[in-house]
């Protein structure tokens, strides 16, 4: 599995309408291959959303791709909103699962860390003793690390009933020694970056 994630800056106050153009013409779209996620950003980079498309493959991907750039109603008509973009491909880390569905929210933290050359391996040998532990706090929606775009990059996604909740689960992992995991790999990482988002009502991911 991969997943096509689409991150969009917005102009200013057009987050709104952008999800309501967008959410219209997802109800087709879906028909043809659903979202995984779909969140707009509360905390951090502002008048953002990013969209998580998942596939069985490349060949699924360009296929899929092919099959909807010229339709009616896709690609939404939505390009008067948009700032900037960018799009990456991922595969899940081996422990991570499927994509999280349902009500795992309403608000999910996007934690978003670039390594050092060569360190992938590192520190997923360091998260996979630990994470079973860790999804006993909060879920986990996908781990996952960048096949094209930016590269030495991944992505960890953590789903929160609300703000106070995250915080206390945070403050209780601290303090148990469970999370983050001891013997860090040293020099691993480069830079962290972090947005707390909510779903849009059309994501899956609630």
């Amino acid at each position: 599995m991969i997943y096509e994630v689409r991150t969009y800056r917005l102009k200013p106050r057009s987050v709104q309408k952008f999800i309501q153009v967008f959410g219209k013409a997802y109800e087709k779209r879906r028909e043809i291959s659903p979202l995984a996620a779909f969140f707009s950003t509360e905390v951090g980079p502002l008048n953002e959303v990013i969209h998580i498309w998942p596939y069985e493959s490349s060949a699924e991907r360009e296929r899929i791709r092919i099959e909807t750039e010229n339709l009616d109603f896709w690609p939404p008509k939505v390009g008067e909103f948009i700032v900037d973009m960018a799009c990456e491909v991922f595969v899940p880390f081996p422990f991570a699962g499927e994509f999280g569905s349902g009500k795992l929210g309403p608000l999910f933290e996007w934690r978003e860390y670039t390594l050092n050359i060569g360190r992938m391996s590192d520190l997923i040998n360091w998260w996979e003793p630990a994470i079973d532990e860790r999804r006993k706090a909060s879920p986990l929606v996908m781990a996952m690390q960048t096949e094209t775009g930016a590269l030495n990059k991944f992505v960890h996604i953590w789903g929160y009933k609300n703000f106070e909740e995250r915080n206390q689960v945070r403050g209780d992992l601290v303090k148990s020694g469970i999370w983050p995991p001891t013997k860090f790999p040293e020099g691993a990482l480069r830079v962290q970056k972090n947005k707390l988002c909510f779903a849009a009502p059309f994501s899956p991911l609630q």
